[in-house]
């Protein structure tokens, strides 16, 4: 699957109803959200309640009573991708990964973080994190990804201490049809942005599955939840040797199979299906957002070498 810049083409002309006064459809065709209206709107679909407790999301940088009329969903806050935003004009960066996850006692324009800071706030574009809150809820990132499969009858891994039984981190569904291990993974692969890590799969390639788990992101500390939901196959990125092989060792008739995918690939799919729930909200609203997902890729990785062969 390719990665290109995805246009929500979301107008609040559309919303407007003929039977509204010349007045009323003024306002509401010329008036632009305010960065704080958009943070409401977005607390609808991704509250802040429902970020791990190790998690920092919300807004980095910005004013709240800055106009918004372009809005950029990335993975990352690297500086290409706050580059891309200010070259387009966004005065809202969202990315799902926060620049400042840590504790910083400085943002001098020495380090890369610092310089990211600074090129936001000088060019007056801001910048929100919608990180494992955007995992949990309802449509986020392992919801996309459970859809993107093919999974039906899905329900979360593990459920949300503070959100509705069908939120929290992870997802667990059951394909239409048996396939073989080697067929899912390459429909994994197939979905996913292409990335040069690509796809590792653990397990018979000829084997049946059905029960499927995932978690966009790092997953691996999820194996006990995995275990308990009698999934044939677990997919989620960057597992680490230890966890995987002793996942592996406790299988039972060698399931859950592992497929590890990118982290960055995982959690791309999610970004159109934001942008177009955010655009739909404010649409709604009356606002006439423009709302873009970054063309730049993000994964870390420039090449791999393999053995090659089958």
């Amino acid at each position: 699957m390719g990665m290109e810049a995805v246009n929500t083409g979301i107008s609040d002309a559309d919303s407007v109803e003929d039977d509204e006064t010349e007045d009323d459809q003024t306002v509401e065709a010329s008036g632009d959200p305010t960065l704080g209206q958009v943070l409401l709107a977005v607390e609808e679909l991704w509250p802040e309640s429902l970020a791990e407790d190790w998690d920092e999301v919300g807004l980095v940088v910005g004013r709240p009573t800055v106009p918004v009329t372009k809005v950029l969903f990335a993975v990352d806050p690297t500086l290409a991708v706050i580059d891309e935003a200010i070259e387009w004009g966004a005065e809202l960066l969202i990315t799902h990964h926060p620049l400042l996850l840590k504790g910083v006692n400085s943002v001098a324009a020495t380090s890369a973080k610092g310089l990211a800071v600074h090129r936001l706030i000088e060019a007056g574009t801001g910048l929100l994190t919608v990180h494992t809150n955007g995992d949990s809820a309802v449509g986020g990132v392992s919801d996309v990804l459970a859809d993107a499969f093919g999974l039906e009858n899905v329900t979360p891994l593990t459920v949300a201490a503070n959100g509705l039984p069908e939120e929290g981190i992870g997802r667990v569904g059951e394909l239409r049809e048996l396939m073989t291990l080697g067929d899912f993974a390459a429909r994994v692969f197939e979905m996913l942005p292409a990335v040069a890590g690509g796809v590792r799969v653990a397990g018979d390639k000829d084997g049946l599955v059905r029960r499927v788990a995932v978690c966009g992101g790092a997953g691996d500390s999820l194996f006990d939840a995995v275990r308990a939901s009698h999934a044939d196959v677990y997919v989620t990125a960057d597992m680490r040797h230890h966890p995987a092989s002793e996942a592996r060792e406790g299988a039972t008739n060698g399931r859950p199979y592992l497929i590890d995918v990118s982290h960055f690939a995982s959690e791309w799919l999610w970004l159109p299906a934001a942008a177009e729930a955010l655009g739909n909200v404010l649409a709604d609203q009356g606002y006439d957002v423009e709302i873009r997902v970054s063309s730049t890729n993000s994964d870390p990785w420039d090449f791999i070498l393999t053995p090659g062969g089958d």
